[in-house]
């Protein structure tokens, strides 16, 4: 039976085949070559000093329904993450995915206007147009999920990141694809503590995996970081940054909420 990310990786599949059939590629690479230089995710992540907090923008979720209801019904993208920075997030993510996240490339650019940090395209990439689309937007680095893509995609996928400057940010839940992920050179890994099949969450995931990634990697957790205790607990365990986005814009202040995560409040 088809899992949600079977359908989204599908369906993906589709997207990109559809908007190849109406490309100018002489006038995306254009827009590439324009766009200012991409800023340094890797040391923005990595930086010591405590974990570092990646701030999610997205507008709704398979799991979660539509996010940005109530006191945050009609924020913007650049209110949020103008707030997002005063609370000291090192780096910013922003959803581009239309159809399962309300999503999309012009989100991802109306954060780049904003901000000062660097920016991550979340999406489920499956072809270089999407890395050449993230790069014409402004962003400074892009999500690679290993479940998503065989082998030689993954490895084709991490290098045209990273030939257009930016930093491929390699996800994995199932720690199966752990040696995949290391093999292609991967230098900043994410471990989601969601099976993206069955969409449950837990925490202790990324904690049962840590001592799998070496020293020299940088270590990224997602998804069920909720409070200051659970940030500590990744902290304790020596875990270089979080992206964290449902938690905080489920607030009514997502800016004093990572504050909060961050014990800055």
């Amino acid at each position: 039976m088809a899992t949600v990310l079977d359908e989204i990786v599908a369906a993906k599949h589709r997207e990109v085949a559809e908007t190849k059939r109406e490309l100018d590629w002489a006038a995306l690479e254009e827009r590439v070559a324009s766009a200012l230089p991409p800023r340094d995710f890797f040391a923005a992540v990595s930086r010591p000093g405590g974990i570092n907090l990646i701030a999610e923008f997205k507008r709704k979720s398979p799991s979660a329904g539509d996010i940005l209801t109530g006191p945050l019904e009609g924020a913007t993208v650049e209110e949020i993450v103008a707030g997002y920075q005063v609370a000291g997030a090192a780096a910013i993510s922003v959803l581009t995915d239309t159809t399962w996240f309300g999503g999309s490339l012009d989100d991802l650019a109306a954060a780049h206007a904003v901000a000062t940090v660097p920016i991550l395209r979340k999406e489920f990439v499956v072809d270089r147009l999407q890395v050449h689309e993230a790069r014409a937007a402004g962003a400074d680095a892009v999500l690679l999920i290993a479940e998503c893509l065989d082998d030689c995609q993954l490895r084709s996928l991490h290098a045209e990141v990273l030939s257009l400057g930016m930093t491929p940010l390699v996800e994995l839940h199932s720690g199966e694809h752990l040696p995949r992920v290391l093999e292609i050179g991967a230098t900043v890994i994410g471990i989601n503590n969601r099976d993206l099949h069955s969409m449950t969450t837990r925490i202790d995931h990324v904690l049962e995996l840590r001592d799998r990634v070496p020293e020299s990697c940088t270590l990224v957790a997602e998804s069920g970081i909720r409070t200051r205790e659970d940030v500590l607990r990744l902290e304790a365990a020596g875990i270089d940054a979080m992206l964290v986005g449902e938690s905080l814009l489920k607030t009514a202040d997502p800016s004093a909420a990572a504050a909060a995560l961050l014990g800055k409040s």
